[in-house]
């Protein structure tokens, strides 16, 4: 069977793609990117590793780890992650608008269509079925996470504990990510056999086809991929402005308490603390803006996920969706659409301007830290714990979704959301329980779980109002 291989690891890797070839195949990608986080890698994966081999196996899973790490969409953050390896910062720039830019237009579009529709009867209808199936695509993510994440007790440990730390306690999500990491260095010292993965650093028994940024490696042409203090304060001197100077302009033109400034800020704290992806942090970012801010009813940020899961591109999207909401509804001088689609640019700028801040400056020190066992065990942790964060959000989805009613037990520092039982909503049950046993049982796809469940809610809601 080695047959198959041996002439394989031997090739010499293809040559170089041009810069204008490197660009088509990340607007395909940009443009294909369904399925969430896991679609998108996998796609990655195919055009890049298999098809055309510009990244090997295991740089691709390298990069894929440490991206994991950073705060923001990793699928997004690998793309523009091996567009700079290839043609440094220019080819990391448009390989990440490329990769978010379809996705952005067509969420702006959904979300005016939203606004504008959204007190209609058979929008209504549509939506209420809509979240029931995202209470199930949320809970079949969970799942999916564990399984790759808690593969000792340890792990359980750390994903049960972040799950009581948010929803019991109400630790905030940040504490709660940092507490992880931290942990899974300490534990990577004291306990290694818990928090490292078996065969780490090694590239295990199959074999690594060599890609064009292996070959550009051996012939010595990555150069910017070496850690430099001048480099790494010329990348600050130029991203921390890009990122934050639209932020400070804002608050300096409006004051902190305009809703321009209030976005900016909030959106680039979010910047700071999304690991695990946009499932982790979505609780986190309901609370805020259904109960700090008032942006928007708890049922929208759900009518939010399940637009940002038909769309191409990063999931974390759906906060574009409750930025626009939040502009759109409070306009000040501005049309209504017009504040929405400035409010919804605004989100995706200071979503994604830090991703290229991340790479550019963190990517030679990456390179530099390959086969770090300490970086290994907090990655274990954090997924670990990441785990514990989405099943709070599936528990609270579910609050809001399939009961009416929710209320809080406060007991010496206990306070979790508990459900009015007599006003459970059989009709949203029924049809999360269908999308549940579709998307595990049948592994029937999100867009065609989330299709018929729209359909079903529109027909329930008319049965049982004509009944």
């Amino acid at each position: 069977m080695s047959v198959n291989f041996r002439p394989q690891e031997t090739m010499a890797p293809p040559a170089p793609p041009t810069f204008a070839e490197a660009a088509r195949v990340w607007a395909k990608i940009g443009l294909l990117s369904f399925g969430g986080p896991a679609g998108q890698i996998a796609l990655m994966h195919k055009e890049l590793v298999e098809e055309r081999r510009w990244i090997g196996e295991q740089r691709f899973l390298h990069a894929l780890n440490y991206c994991m790490v950073l705060p923001g969409p990793e699928a997004q953050q690998l793309a523009v992650y091996i567009g700079w390896l290839m043609h440094r910062a220019p080819g990391g720039l448009v390989a990440g608008v490329l990769f978010v830019l379809p996705g952005a237009v067509v969420m702006l579009a959904l979300s005016i269509i939203y606004a504008l529709t959204r007190t209609a009867p058979v929008v209504d209808a549509l939506f209420f079925g809509v979240k029931a199936a995202v209470l199930a695509v949320v809970v079949e993510a969970m799942l999916r996470i564990a399984r790759r994440a808690l593969k000792n007790r340890a792990m359980v440990a750390i994903a049960a504990a972040a799950f009581l730390g948010l929803y019991v306690f109400h630790i905030p999500f940040p504490l709660i990510i940092l507490a992880a990491g931290a942990l899974g260095w300490i534990g990577a010292r004291y306990a290694p056999e818990l928090f490292i993965a078996r065969g780490h650093g090694s590239a295990g028994s199959a074999p690594d086809l060599k890609g064009v940024v292996d070959g550009m490696f051996e012939r010595g042409e990555m150069a910017h991929t070496e850690p430099s203090l001048a480099r790494a304060l010329r990348v600050l001197a130029v991203w921390l402005p890009i990122w934050l100077g639209p932020v400070a302009a804002l608050w300096i033109l409006t004051g902190w308490s305009s809703v321009w400034t209030q976005i900016g800020a909030f959106f680039s704290s979010m910047a700071v603390v999304t690991f695990g992806g946009a499932y982790a942090v979505l609780a986190y970012v309901a609370q805020a803006a259904v109960v700090a801010f008032g942006w928007l009813a708890p049922g929208e940020m759900v009518d939010g996920l399940g637009l940002a899961e038909t769309t191409p591109g990063p999931l974390v999207m759906v906060l574009q969706f409750v930025g626009f909401l939040a502009a759109y509804r409070a306009p000040g001088a501005l049309t209504p659409l017009l504040a929405g689609a400035l409010g919804a640019l605004l989100t995706s700028w200071v979503t994604f301007a830090p991703c290229f801040l991340w790479i550019f400056l963190g990517g030679p020190y990456i390179e530099a830290l390959r086969d770090n066992k300490g970086i290994s065990a907090a990655l274990s942790a954090i997924t670990a714990a990441v785990v514990g964060v989405i099943m709070n959000l599936a528990l609270w989805f579910a609050l809001h979704v399939i009961f009416r009613e929710a209320w809080r037990f406060d007991f010496l520092g206990i306070s979790p959301d508990l459900p009015v039982i007599a006003s459970i909503d059989w009709r949203a049950a029924l049809l999360s329980m269908a999308a549940l046993v579709a998307m595990l049982r049948f592994k029937i796809g999100m867009a065609p779980t989330l299709l018929a469940c729209a359909a079903g809610g529109a027909v329930l809601l008319k049965l049982t109002a004509a009944g």
